[in-house]
């Protein structure tokens, strides 16, 4: 008997395009959850790249103020604990994917900022800079800026739990995640590889076989994400 009680994700749409100053730009929805992504590429590099003919990648991770049910306050002095963690994530997940020494000496700088939030926003908001990131990089090409796309292959995430009932269920709503056994983030290439999982055990221990149906339970998941994105950027 399987484990997985459901393993499609909500609605998933990529409106693409919506910042004509951005290099790339997408505001990407999941369920309810609502994430505006931007990239813009600039010349230079930090002072421990220079002179090494690559590039550098980060990326910045923001809640607005009403996008949950209490007004949260901006961050003006600085990222929380939290927020850094995330926006750390969100940097690793895309440099796993780009050859920084096809863009040269230019810093790729990816903002997320969460207009509405109901679980999964970094998840939601690193399969949404994918999206703005590929959008980016074809611009840069048709520019005469590179000659080549440094993206190796897509990327998405997703995230997964166990239900106090021990079924297993993807793409969790803020209900959900608060209240599940085991909350888990699954970042992951098309090809099938993993590039960070994120599993923690709220309540109860979560078992292998648990753990392995989490992980195929993702990878279903995110073959209709990847069809997603892909249909957004034809």
């Amino acid at each position: 008997m399987s484990l997985i009680e459901r393993f499609s994700p909500r609605n998933i749409k990529y409106t693409i395009n919506t910042n004509p100053y951005a290099k790339g730009s997408v505001i990407v929805e999941c369920g309810n959850t609502k994430v505006y992504v931007t990239v813009t590429v600039d010349d230079g590099v930090p002072p421990f790249l220079k002179g090494k003919g690559e590039g550098w990648l980060t990326a910045e991770y923001s809640m607005l103020p009403s996008a949950t049910h209490s007004r949260n306050k901006r961050e003006r002095n600085g990222a929380s604990g939290r927020t850094q963690e995330i926006q750390r994530l969100i940097g690793r997940s895309l440099r796993s994917i780009i050859d920084l020494k096809k863009i040269g000496e230019r810093t790729v700088q990816i903002d997320c900022d969460v207009m509405v939030a109901d679980g999964g926003t970094r998840t939601t908001s690193i399969s949404g800079a994918y999206v703005a990131l590929e959008i980016a990089m074809r611009k840069l090409i048709a520019e005469g800026a590179i000659k080549e796309n440094p993206l190796s292959e897509q990327l998405a995430a997703i995230s997964v739990g166990v239900t106090k009932t021990g079924k297993i269920i993807a793409d969790l709503n803020y209900e959900e995640d608060s209240s599940c056994e085991t909350d888990m983030n699954v970042v992951m290439t098309k090809s099938g590889k993993f590039v960070e999982v994120q599993g923690t055990a709220e309540g109860h221990p979560f078992s292998h076989e648990q753990l392995m149906a989490l992980l195929d339970c993702a990878k279903t998941c995110l073959d209709t994400v990847f069809a997603k994105q892909t249909e957004a950027l034809k």
